[in-house]
């Protein structure tokens, strides 16, 4: 035996332990909470959860509806994916748009032209109109260091704010989701993955992806080290010369500030020996709103971020 096969038997063993660890925690928050729902954009975090859960409730419906927090900012193919997944498996998507609080005053244009910092707003106004009590998100700890203190369970106030102090301990996969009246527990099943985890699962399980995970050609221009795309968040500035690259996306939200990365990786197999290399998480090497200062993501999770 070579010494390639123990580790690939370790990979396989280490996935179907991240499996099984997800769906136990699926199955658990389907016991202990009345109305929950699932984040779902179209991302590979998010369809990667869709596709536990699935399997979870398998051969019944996946019993929780989706959630969508629209910012208007979106990949036109990752809306279209989204769509026609919730078509296929039958589910009931709640999309709340940016726009619409925008238009009717709740919320104001930044100047910068950024909509993922306006999510809050309506994530937790839809939360408290459908009473959502557990709401599944497919935030991971490798991927910022705000995010590596997150608890797989956890709590969040009434105001739907995160309170470092008020996290429970999570021994022996025991979780506590009591909660008073009007709070919510955000539940996170993919916590212990890596982005290699993920890819690699994704290749098991042959998961389909939005085509911009993948090599393709794009017109691009490049702001603050990041190559990003021509769409209604604007741009090219004055003096950002528009280039046609082959790129792909690690990671997709916000099309203002999600940069795609130049990329030829066009298989499964190529995106994970691509991963494998990589020494940025997919956040910090592409998303500019988490560069807008060392805790951007903190404040926005104290706030009610994802």
């Amino acid at each position: 035996m070579t010494t390639a096969e123990p580790a690939a038997d370790a990979a396989v063993d280490n996935l179907a332990a991240l499996e099984s660890e997800a769906i136990h925690i699926f199955r658990e928050v389907a016991g202990e909470f009345d109305r929950p729902v699932i984040l779902f954009s179209g991302g590979k975090d998010s369809t990667l959860m869709l596709h536990l859960a699935i399997k979870a409730f398998w051969p019944a419906p996946v019993p929780f509806p989706l959630l969508h927090v629209d910012t208007g900012h979106n990949f036109d193919e990752v809306l279209e994916f989204r769509d026609r997944v919730v078509e296929k498996h039958g589910l009931r998507l709640v999309v709340a748009k940016v726009q619409d609080w925008i238009d009717d005053g709740r919320l104001e244009e930044r100047a910068d032209g950024l909509r993922n910092p306006l999510q809050t707003t309506p994530l937790l106004e839809t939360i408290a109109e459908n009473k959502f009590d557990a709401v599944f998100g497919g935030g991971r700890r490798d991927e910022e260091r705000a995010r590596a203190k997150e608890r797989i369970f956890s709590l969040r106030n009434a105001f739907g704010q995160w309170e470092p102090r008020r996290q429970r301990p999570e021994l022996w996969n025991l979780y506590n989701g009591r909660h008073r009246p009007g709070e919510q527990v955000r539940v996170f099943p993919l916590s212990n993955w890596t982005e290699a985890d993920v890819w690699n699962y994704i290749a098991r399980e042959k998961v389909e992806l939005p085509s911009i995970y993948y090599a393709h050609q794009r017109a691009v221009y490049q702001r603050d080290g990041m190559w990003l795309s021509e769409g209604p968040w604007g741009g090219p500035r004055p003096g950002e010369d528009v280039r046609e690259l082959s790129v792909r996306y690690r990671t997709v939200g916000d099309g203002s500030c999600t940069g795609a990365i130049e990329s030829t990786a066009s298989t499964v197999e190529e995106v994970i020996a691509e991963v494998q290399a990589s020494r940025l998480t997919e956040r910090g090497a592409t998303r500019a709103d988490d560069r807008m200062s060392e805790a951007a993501m903190e404040d926005r999770k104290r706030e009610g971020y994802f």
